[in-house]
């Protein structure tokens, strides 16, 4: 185990039971929303290609706006 993720799980089990349930749910739940958004990513190349040359296509067309941050 990598010397930082040892050293916070030892730190951890120094806390109450309850505490260290609640601790291991939320980094399970964190690694499952990880996993999840990398396989929503991995899903969407082909539909985020086709947006992004519907873009380029609109900017080549010239139907784009130039984003003003002091106009917002």
């Amino acid at each position: 185990m990598a010397r930082l993720l040892d050293a916070a799980f030892a730190e951890a089990s120094k806390l109450p039971e309850s505490e260290q349930e609640s601790l291991g749910a939320w980094i399970l739940a964190e690694l499952g929303s990880e996993q999840q958004w990398q396989t929503s990513f991995a899903n969407s190349a082909e539909a985020l290609g086709r947006l992004a040359d519907e873009a380029l296509a609109e900017h080549r067309e010239r139907r784009t706006d130039i984003l003003e941050p002091d106009g917002l």
